[in-house]
């Protein structure tokens, strides 16, 4: 078990205590790998999150649910996806369109009477409306698989009409615009209340859409290949000590989670969809592969840079001491390749709005170095999720890292405990269940465990338990794999039969919570 049990905000210690409730600011990227952000190891130029790490925390076995919706259903419930309809129960459909009870409340509606004004710029994916939710303002914006437009895009839950003739809109820069009005609308108007601002960006998520000048940035940095990016990527986390255990091998046989009909076809002649050796591909795959990384990383690029136009709208209107910035990414890179929405035209500019290029597994590994698979999995790479926390006034720390496990679902009891609340026990007469998660506020003060019995996962037939240093996983369909990720973080030496009573005890493990789960969704939605 996880089983220090550590104190709360008190005993922060040489913490300052701060005067008034603080501000916060969730950051959540899109389809982001665990070794994309410089601070993490990659090679992407971020100043704006390198910075926040270097003068705050980062966590190193920081989890999400392996998929957007149920990530963000569970980041502003507290609850896993599945006790709250977001994601299926072996014996019980859920998902993107589940709905969930209305006992499953979004942070925002426990925050508002402590005074909070909340804000919502970006993706969406979670039932039901966005003001409903609590939120006093909303960019939604419904991915319309190209980011060049306002399609798709709901202001304060009103469609909003594009131009006849749209120019100058990408996604990413609209987000952090929006968060800007926000905050600049708080400022005036607002200013003895604190807030709470939620910036869900689709950033990296695909079509790799980037601006051509972002792109040439990193135009000729990818052709070494894969390989050879992942082993710099992982000499980098070695020596910031983000992780102390093996790099994966690569997986030459894993492809894309599920196949599209045609899909190569359609990408034309320089796609592949496994990650094989960088040297046995041609010129042309070769100078493909690099592009598409290029303009991957031209993706995260940007966003940082639109992180830092929000912290500077937070320094300039007297925020930014008291307020506590995270930020993560709803699962691990994708090594999906799909064709949707207006198609790909092979003769368009890689990036363009014309085109629909994805990552694919040989990046998709690189970007989650140092673990294995990709998102939609719940091997480490599909699930684990850089966690970056800022806070000037709470977190004295600078450049520390946090190494307990923790899990999205710890989100919303941070942020309560933090803002002084107390979870209701009842919802318009209905009562509210336990929640799973944990604050990390005691990890703010120092590197030590957040109890958890356990963390769990099921996901398109994926499933995993980890307890402890010890994790039991599974792919869909295969049998249950045991891993030490004390020392084998990368899940390279299965120990299922070396440690048969292990495995055994894990299996009930995840057996209780799946049962416990089912049993709480099978209730009747109240009225």
């Amino acid at each position: 078990m996880l089983c220090l049990v550590l104190g709360s905000l008190p005993a922060l210690g040489a913490a300052p205590t701060p005067t008034a409730k603080p501000n916060i600011v969730f950051i959540l990227a899109d389809d982001l790998g665990f070794s994309d952000l410089g601070c993490y190891g990659g090679e992407i130029q971020t100043p704006q999150l390198d910075a926040l790490a270097m003068n705050g925390l980062r966590f190193t076995q920081f989890y999400n649910t392996a998929r957007c919706w149920p990530t963000r259903g569970a980041l502003l419930t507290g609850y896993y996806a599945q006790q709250i309809h977001r994601d299926s129960l072996p014996e019980l459909r859920g998902g993107i369109q589940g709905v969930r009870q209305p006992w499953a409340r979004l942070l925002p509606d426990f925050l508002k009477p402590a005074g909070y004004r909340s804000y919502h710029s970006g993706k969406w994916h979670i039932d039901g409306k966005v003001l409903a939710g609590g939120f006093d303002r909303s960019l939604d914006i419904r991915s319309p698989g190209n980011y060049f437009t306002t399609r798709g895009t709901f202001r304060d839950d009103v469609a909003v009409k594009p131009p006849a003739d749209e120019k100058g809109y990408y996604i990413t820069i609209a987000t952090a615009d929006h968060a800007i009005e926000c905050l600049k609308d708080h400022a005036a108007n607002y200013a003895d209340r604190p807030f709470f601002q939620y910036i869900a960006f689709h950033a990296p998520h695909f079509p790799l859409h980037a601006l051509p000048e972002d792109i040439a940035k990193y135009r000729d940095k990818y052709l070494a290949g894969w390989d050879a990016m992942r082993a710099a990527r992982f000499s980098r986390q070695q020596a910031m000590g983000i992780t102390s255990t093996t790099l994966s091998a690569l997986e030459r046989e894993v492809g894309p989670p599920d196949v599209q009909p045609g899909v190569l076809e359609k990408l034309g002649p320089g796609e592949v969809n496994r990650p094989l050796p960088w040297n046995e591909l041609n010129e042309e795959q070769r100078r493909f592969q690099a592009t598409k990384m290029a303009i991957h990383a031209a993706m995260v690029d940007r966003m940082d840079h639109e992180i830092g136009r929000v912290i500077a709208q937070l320094k300039a209107m007297g925020a930014y001491q008291n307020t506590l910035i995270l930020f993560a990414s709803d699962n691990g890179a994708s090594a999906e390749m799909l064709v949707r929405d207006g198609g790909h035209d092979q003769s368009a500019a890689p990036g363009s709005a014309a085109t629909y290029l994805s990552l694919g597994p040989g990046w998709s590994s690189t970007s989650n170095t140092p673990h294995r698979r990709h998102k939609v999995w719940v091997h480490e790479g599909g699930i684990s999720t850089p966690l970056i926390a800022h806070w000037p006034a709470g977190i004295p720390a600078k450049g520390e890292l946090r190494h307990t496990p923790g899990h999205v679902i710890d989100i919303v009891p941070t942020l309560l405990e933090l803002a002084g609340v107390e979870k209701p026990k009842e919802w318009k007469g209905e009562p509210i269940p336990a929640a799973p998660g944990r604050s990390l506020v005691p990890a703010f003060a120092k590197d030590e465990m957040i109890p958890h019995d356990s963390l769990w996962w099921l996901h398109d037939g994926h499933r995993a338990v980890r307890v402890g240093d010890w994790k039991l996983v599974a792919t869909r369909g295969g049998p249950w794999e045991l891993y030490d990720l004390k020392t084998d973080r990368a899940e390279q030496h299965d120990l299922a039969a070396k440690w048969p009573e292990k495995a055994k005890e894990l299996e009930q493990a995840w057996q209780r919570q799946t049962d416990s789960f089912t049993e709480l969704a099978r209730k009747p939605l109240s009225k």
